[in-house]
């Protein structure tokens, strides 16, 4: 290109340069007129995921942290600690979208969730499976950094996580097999340190399980009317009338199982002080369900997740001030 010999040349070239980037900028898909519709998407894509409500991800990774204190004795490896809690936050946001996939022709007849985006139809079927298929692989990803022993119960995982929203179609205790699901990590974690799973894996696997039957149950009393009219099945619906008088005998049930692993790991004053904080949450949540007000229902599942914390600070602090 010659170089212009004047000012007026050089305005001329300036113009012919500004209305030849105009039309680019008109034409071109990938315009500020499009920045709403990709940023709307990527929006989209972290509802699906819940990304932005944090609850699952803690109600997770919590009693996977029990687990890997305890297998680590109050010291464990930072490596495994990385793995452990970025897999978690993974495999949730996956099985977010799994589990929206399954539910995409019952989510839109449920007041909840008929806004999800695959309910509303922001997002397609399809995308949902590749964005689980690509959250998956990046967890394998992780566990392959693991030993192999560990490995076997990550297959187990995936399978538990892959089926578990498609149990909800005839399993009427669907809430344990979420159990199972959610305290998965703990095997895994002990497997992951020790390669080897001991008894006090599974009791606590077992609290586990008991624990999120209750918080998911008082979830699912939310939903309760219109799961019954769209055929879902949950534990609220089972229970019936006796719903918060078995809630309450399920929280016992976990307090004893948490205090019999305690027991068998020797653990001391700190960690039972965790348990009677985590006990007293437990109340407030029968509180808060006794008129099965939906709002405070809402608001007693969000709450459990204080007793995750408050027994993950017994365990904490039992191993830095117990010798």
């Amino acid at each position: 290109m010659p170089l212009p010999r004047s000012g007026v040349e050089l305005g001329e070239m300036i113009a012919q340069r500004w209305r030849w980037f105009s039309f680019r900028v008109r034409f071109h898909p990938w315009t500020t007129n499009e920045l709403p519709r990709i940023v709307g998407t990527l929006q989209d894509y972290i509802d699906l995921t819940r990304l932005d409500r944090p609850i699952g991800i803690w109600l997770l990774l919590w009693p996977t942290l029990w687990a890997v204190w305890i297998a680590g004795r109050g010291k464990p490896d930072p490596h495994l600690f990385v793995i452990f809690v970025a897999g978690t936050v993974l495999m949730r946001s996956a099985g977010c979208a799994i589990n929206d996939y399954a539910d995409r022709s019952f989510d839109p007849h449920v007041k909840r969730t008929k806004e999800r985006p695959l309910a509303a139809g922001r997002i397609s079927p399809i995308e949902a499976l590749i964005l689980f298929a690509v959250l998956s692989l990046t967890a394998l990803v992780l566990a392959l950094q693991l030993n192999k022993y560990t490995l076997l119960y990550a297959v187990v995982g995936a399978f538990l996580a892959v089926s578990y929203p498609f149990v909800k179609r005839f399993l009427s205790v669907p809430q344990l097999y979420l159990g199972i699901t959610f305290g998965w990590g703990i095997p895994m974690a002990f497997a992951a340190q020790l390669e080897r799973v001991p008894r006090v894996a599974w009791l606590l696997l077992i609290a586990n399980m008991l624990w999120v039957t209750v918080y998911d149950t008082i979830y699912a009393m939310v939903d309760r009317d219109d799961d019954i009219n769209v055929g879902v099945r949950s534990t609220a619906i089972l229970f019936g009338d006796s719903d918060r008088h078995v809630i309450a005998a399920l929280q016992g049930m976990t307090l004893l199982s948490l205090y019999l692993a305690g027991r068998m790991l020797g653990m001391g004053s700190w960690y039972h002080a965790g348990l009677i904080a985590g006990a007293l949450f437990f109340v407030h949540h029968l509180w808060l369900i006794r008129s099965r007000d939906r709002a405070a229902c809402f608001q007693a599942f969000l709450n459990n997740h204080y007793f995750g914390m408050s027994v993950f600070l017994g365990i904490l602090l039992n191993y830095q001030f117990t010798r």
